[in-house]
């Protein structure tokens, strides 16, 4: 059998956690003597090619097109960890919320007077920006005609900037990555609020594809269960406890958003 000696790994998630993503994959590299070359993906992963061609060996990726994709490819992609945050808000399990933001300045006091206002999202198959609060809408018999404009923003980011710049009137942001935006940026606290907090959904795991064999995965899912020191360090400055196993089943809730 040839020795398998690089992988190709992609991130579909928010940027503002690249740095983790590539420590993840640097120690993984360590512990299997490969090289790992990391990239940040451009495409929805149920439109990258390199996807659906089988050529991504590790991916971090949201758990709704987790979902949607295995619908599509049942066999290829398999869970290995997803993180557990310090934060309390998280109760010491691999989940996070969508958080709600509004200007602070705005005269917004409550989720009822986002009625009629502007709401941008990061792209349509986002769980925690989109999907998740259209559910919510639904769920807490909110009118479909709610908002007054919606704005695709291409990313959580880019989101929170608009409502900081008054170009949308509010936006549903991944809470874990709102807050490390608000510890790379802290600035960012004084302008922005948060007025309704959607969840617990399951948290974006690392997957792998099954064509890297049974053995191999499974070296891959213990070495993150058991972090090494510099690995460690990285995690707290990134607010990760640790990492657990996760399952595909776990995500498939998330077809409640649908």
């Amino acid at each position: 059998m040839t020795k398998i000696t690089k992988l190709q790994a992609v991130s579909y998630l928010a940027p503002n956690y690249f740095g983790l993503y590539q420590e993840i994959t640097a120690y993984l590299g360590r512990v299997l003597q490969v090289e790992i070359a990391l990239h940040q993906s451009k495409y929805d992963p149920l439109k990258d090619t390199l996807l659906f061609k089988d050529q991504i060996d590790l991916a971090f990726i949201c758990g709704l097109p987790l979902i949607r994709y295995s619908q599509i490819a049942p066999n290829q992609l398999q869970t290995l960890v997803a993180p557990v945050m310090q934060s309390s808000r998280y109760g010491d399990c691999p989940v996070y919320y969508a958080d709600v933001i509004v200007k602070t300045d705005s005269n917004i006091q409550k989720f009822a007077d986002l009625s009629g206002k502007t709401f941008c999202y990061n792209d349509s198959g986002s769980n925690s920006g989109y999907h998740l609060l259209w559910q919510w809408l639904s769920q807490e018999k909110y009118s479909p005609n709610f908002w007054g404009k919606s704005l695709e923003s291409g990313s959580h980011q880019r989101s929170i900037r608009w409502v900081v710049e008054g170009l949308a009137d509010c936006a549903a942001i991944d809470s874990v990555v709102l807050e490390q935006e608000l510890r790379d940026f802290p600035e960012l606290s004084h302008h922005l609020r948060v007025v309704q907090i959607i969840g617990p959904s399951p948290m974006p795991p690392l997957v792998t594809a099954r064509h890297l064999g049974i053995s191999l995965i499974q070296q891959m899912q213990l070495a993150l269960l058991q972090p090494d020191a510099q690995l460690q360090e990285i995690m707290k400055q990134f607010s990760v406890k640790r990492f657990d196993a996760v399952k595909l089943e776990d995500y498939l809730v998330l077809n409640q958003c649908q």
